[in-house]
């Protein structure tokens, strides 16, 4: 190779390494700003989930008293889940512009957290065999 089709190498080289730095510095500070907010549909549970998916926001109305233990907590971790929907989606969309649709962003999709199922309802006698925390 000739030095001159080595310096144009090079800077070519060189020239995609500063691109590529500036896309993942771009890429970082968009999702550092990654977050979801959800609330309840009656309204008794608001949240906020920051980039991590942390819970960083829980706020209860009145009506929230209302509600049995278990079914506000049910409720509450619904709600946590919407605004973990949110905030993945967001990553999503900021990661398909990085990297587009491929194996990357399937990488990424693998790797948001995984839906828990809601948990199914107590039973009466299941109180008695195993009542829980109460407070």
């Amino acid at each position: 190779m000739p030095i001159q089709d080595s310096a144009a190498w090079l800077a070519e080289y060189q020239k995609n390494l500063s691109r590529m730095r500036a896309n993942a510095e771009a890429a970082s500070a968009s999702l550092s700003r990654v977050g979801g907010r959800a609330a309840s549909p009656r309204g008794e549970v608001e949240v906020e989930v920051g980039p991590s998916g942390a819970l960083t926001d829980l706020r209860l109305s009145p009506a929230a008293r209302a509600l049995e233990a278990d079914a506000l907590a049910r409720l509450i971790l619904a709600t946590v889940h919407d605004a973990h929907r949110q905030a993945g989606a967001q990553v999503v969309d900021i990661m398909t512009d990085y990297v587009g649709d491929g194996p990357a962003l399937q990488l990424v999709r693998d790797n948001l957290p995984v839906e828990a199922a809601p948990a199914a309802p107590r039973q009466e006698d299941d109180y008695f065999a195993n009542p829980g925390i109460i407070s």
